[in-house]
């Protein structure tokens, strides 16, 4: 059987065994009654036999008779015979049933309590492993104690020897095996069972009731691998050989089984304790499924912006499954992608062979804190020719600052000499005029010409870029002495 299920599922399977109408490898003891009212009963054996023999065979190849025989305690050396023990030589055994004749008795009851003690105590040679059948042909009940034995002994004999009775009851002069109820106790307690026969239908009363005896079918679970277990609504259940025996079983998935593994059991249904053969061996395989999704990671980022645009960022991101091992993730925006200023969403998601899908998420954080780089750079006197940066005694400056993230960098000036003094934004690339005076008020008005502004400052200018981001840098214009 081949399924497949989830880890902690169970399968609910109807099993039906369907049992041989004879339980496997049979040693069956013929024990005859051959005293004087016997002989057309003995006749119907003899005639017979083979028919016997050859039906059982076509069942169960395997099977084995012997013949024992059995008279009364005023018979001597015939009280029990073994005419044969177990063989599987037909014609032995026919030979030894035309060896049967019908004499002695004396009264009504017969001795086969004691016979029935003596072929449980060691008469017979039973084959290990074999199950035993006593076929009890007579038409008279027994002595009890018979020979000093009782049927209580005799019972407990068979049953030590697993072996049941089958008690032909031929009807005829001597009132029936079961004139008593001796023949229903022990053919119940061993098993068996009691059938009625006229003397010349005994061999097809001896082929029913081997039919119809009962067998015990027990399931045994011989092997199961781990994460994988069988169980069955009853531990054996005893009907009529020949007839389906059913079982609710149920295949359980352990919840820590190993996924994706295919795990195995072997249940041996035993038919009367014994090994049915190869067809009564079940196989299971049970496919446990991949149900876990593969485990994805990608991890939270803080990058610096490269551009206005912001910046590329090759994040790491991976994924492994419990089954398939180690996968390649789908992300979105991908790796390699530029990502903008401020936080953006990634999602990566990986898909294995069972298509469990597995996600994660990070957030990429791109950041500006690289300060604008600022400077005051002299420039030409509007009026004049060029004037060397280490020498602009009429202090004209142009105010740069660049940013590596923002177009746009707006500008300050202070005071060196007085740290309340501030004005502005000016963009960059604005121009000034710059008049240090120590004793006037800080300043500014507007230009003329190339000059935007003219401011005039108690010390020297304190030129502060700040970019979209609040990130400054400084730079300080310096107003040249005059020459000497």
């Amino acid at each position: 059987m081949d399924r497949a299920a989830d880890p902690g599922a169970t399968i609910g399977i109807s099993k039906v065994v369907s049992t041989p109408p004879i339980p496997p490898k049979p040693d069956v003891v013929l024990l005859v009654d051959t005293t004087g009212s016997m002989g057309p009963a003995i006749a119907n054996v003899r005639t017979n036999l083979q028919q016997v023999i050859n039906n059982v065979r076509g069942a169960q190849p395997s099977a084995e008779f012997a013949v024992a025989s059995y008279r009364d305690e005023g018979d001597g050396a015939e009280l029990f015979r073994v005419r044969r023990n177990l063989t599987g030589d037909a014609t032995a055994l026919q030979n030894a049933v035309n060896g049967l004749d019908a004499d002695g008795g004396g009264d009504v009851p017969e001795g086969w309590v004691n016979a029935l003690f003596q072929v449980s105590d060691g008469a017979i040679a039973y084959r290990s492993g074999s199950s035993r059948l006593v076929v009890l042909v007579g038409d008279a009940p027994s002595h009890d104690p018979s020979a000093g034995h009782t049927l209580v002994q005799a019972t407990a004999a068979l049953q030590a020897d697993d072996a049941r009775v089958l008690a032909v009851d031929v009807s005829g002069g001597g009132g029936g095996l079961d004139a008593l109820g001796q023949a229903t106790d022990v053919a119940t307690a061993t098993g068996g069972q009691v059938v009625g026969s006229a003397p010349d239908t005994v061999t097809a009363a001896i082929l029913s009731g081997l039919r119809d005896l009962d067998v015990t079918v027990t399931p045994t679970v011989t092997s199961c691998d781990p994460g994988l277990s069988v169980s069955f609504d009853a531990a054996s259940r005893t009907q009529q050989s020949g007839t389906d025996v059913p079982f609710a079983e149920t295949i359980t998935v352990a919840a820590d089984a190993t996924q994706g593994a295919t795990l195995h059991c072997t249940v041996d249904f035993l038919l009367n304790g014994l090994s049915g053969g190869p067809a009564f061996v079940e196989r299971i395989s049970v496919t446990v499924n991949d149900v876990t999704p593969p485990t994805v990671a990608v991890d939270d980022q803080t990058v610096e912006a490269t551009s206005p645009a912001g910046v590329v960022i090759n994040y790491p991101a991976s994924a492994t499954d419990n089954v398939d091992g180690p996968l390649t993730p789908t992300c979105a925006p991908p790796p390699g992608s530029t990502f903008p200023l401020g936080t953006t969403t990634v999602t990566c998601t990986a898909t294995d062979a069972a298509g469990n899908t597995g996600s994660d998420t990070a957030v990429m954080r791109v950041v500006d804190t690289t300060a604008p780089s600022t400077g005051c750079v002299p420039t030409n006197n509007p009026s004049g020719g060029n004037i060397p940066g280490s020498d602009n005694p009429d202090g004209f400056y142009q105010l740069t600052a660049t940013d590596i993230v923002d177009t746009a960098v707006e500008v300050y000036i202070g005071d060196a000499a007085d740290p309340s003094v501030t004005f502005g934004p000016f963009p960059a690339g604005t121009r000034i005029k710059l008049v240090q005076a120590p004793g006037a008020q800080s300043r500014i008005k507007d230009g003329t010409g190339d000059i935007d502004y003219k401011v005039t400052l108690r010390g020297d200018a304190v030129i502060t870029g700040v970019d979209d981001a609040g990130n400054t840098s400084t730079a300080t214009c310096l107003v040249a002495p005059p020459p000497k």
